[in-house]
């Protein structure tokens, strides 16, 4: 059942057993450069298409970050995640006993993350395979990672990380600019009905 209110629409997506037509809505809306507020398996999570890079300022207007804000590329799998992030040997090894979970794993960019999403001096960017099966479905029908952030605003001299979940416990993986959040503490925002909000474009 989906119910629209103004520009936004609410599809009410069952968290086991998503219909594909609900699901195809809400990539549609991703496709015209639209919004989403999505679950995930540690909280919701704001997404835009990974090219669109008014929907990146987007987020940070939202979110009051700024240019150091690391987004957080949500991945169908792990060969899709290898596209997008350089992997040493240790750090695959982490990552694939990790996922799918509540992880976020800030690692070096590819050249298949535009520039303007890449950390401006590390040149890291976030990268999660979340055990969702919502979120799983879109980014399988999307076809592409969604560029995502949680909707929690920043705080003031806080991290600008943009993993999807609160401050949990990080850990490192052979180099220093390998790190990795958990989301834990924000789970129970993704427990009973499981929504998706689809906002057009301004």
């Amino acid at each position: 059942m989906a119910r629209s209110r103004r520009s936004a629409k609410y599809l009410d997506i069952h968290p086991e057993d998503p219909r594909p037509r609900l699901i195809a809505q809400a990539v549609a809306a991703l496709e015209e450069g639209g919004l989403i507020a999505y679950p995930t398996d540690s909280c919701y999570a704001l997404g835009r298409r990974l090219g669109d890079a008014d929907g990146l300022e987007r987020i940070r207007r939202i979110r009051q970050v700024g240019k150091d804000h690391h987004f957080t590329l949500v991945c169908a799998d792990f060969a899709q995640l290898g596209q997008y992030v350089l992997v040493s040997n240790p750090t695959f090894r982490l990552v694939k006993n990790a996922t799918p979970g509540p992880y976020t794993f800030i690692l070096p960019a590819t050249r298949e993350v535009p520039r303007k999403m890449a950390h401006p001096k590390k040149h890291t960017v976030g990268v999660r395979i979340p055990d969702h099966r919502v979120a799983h479905a879109l980014v399988e029908a999307l076809g592409e990672p969604i560029l995502s952030s949680t909707p929690l605003l920043a705080r003031a001299g806080g991290p600008a990380l943009g993993g999807l979940g609160g401050a949990g416990p990080a850990g490192r993986a052979g180099r220093r600019d390998h790190r990795l959040r958990r989301g834990g503490d924000r789970a129970d925002h993704c427990r009973g009905p499981h929504r998706v909000r689809a906002r057009d474009r301004p």
